[in-house]
């Protein structure tokens, strides 16, 4: 299904990544929710959107239709289809979808951070504008989400991405500006129950 978004919608879109089947966790974690009964999926949706993302597209996978149904109205959503051969084939997927979008940048995060919050994503969405940019959010100098990829890079990071392996070893062959978030929150994911 082709995404279709006006350009004065369009600023900066945020993707979550939420495909994966959560083999450790023992459930795909875009069926996750906080204690206080919050799907993992809004609450990322919350901070992207709050953080400055439009529009905010859920990358599904495993369990597509029961996760669609915890997205919010606002978000779209798409499924990677090859969601099995891991989150690089996720991450593709969003890339390609945000492709036909007039905008400069993503930002990207995944569904296993239920305690972003949208400061960080602001931080790391400050001053986007140029789309040969690559930032990634770091904690305590160890990398993290969210990262905001120029569209420059969208093409050649999706035809660097293999397996169950992140954008990472391209961001660092890129150059990417790591952005110390530490003060923010401690940017652990969640993997096991």
């Amino acid at each position: 299904m082709p995404l279709t978004v006006s350009v004065a919608s369009a600023t900066l879109p945020g993707l979550i990544l939420a495909a994966g089947g959560g083999l450790r966790f023992g459930a795909p974690k875009a069926l996750a929710r906080s204690e206080d009964g919050e799907p993992w999926l809004q609450h990322a949706a919350r901070a992207l959107a709050d953080g400055g993302a439009d529009p905010v597209i859920a990358v599904l996978g495993a369990s597509a239709e029961a996760a669609a149904a915890l997205v919010p109205d606002s978000v779209r959503t798409i499924v990677a289809e090859r969601w099995r051969e891991g989150i690089a084939a996720s991450l593709a997927a969003g890339l390609e979808a945000v492709e036909a979008l007039p905008a400069v940048a993503v930002v990207v995060t995944l569904v296993d951070l239920p305690g972003l919050p949208a400061s960080a994503v602001r931080r790391m969405t400050g001053g986007v504008g140029d789309p040969g940019m690559l930032r990634q959010a770091v904690y305590s100098g160890r990398p993290g989400h969210p990262v905001v990829i120029g569209r420059d890079h969208w093409r050649p990071l999706r035809e660097a991405l293999s397996g169950d392996h992140g954008a990472r070893q391209y961001l660092v062959a890129a150059g990417v500006e790591e952005i110390e978030c530490g003060d923010l929150w401690s940017g652990e994911d969640v993997d096991r129950r």
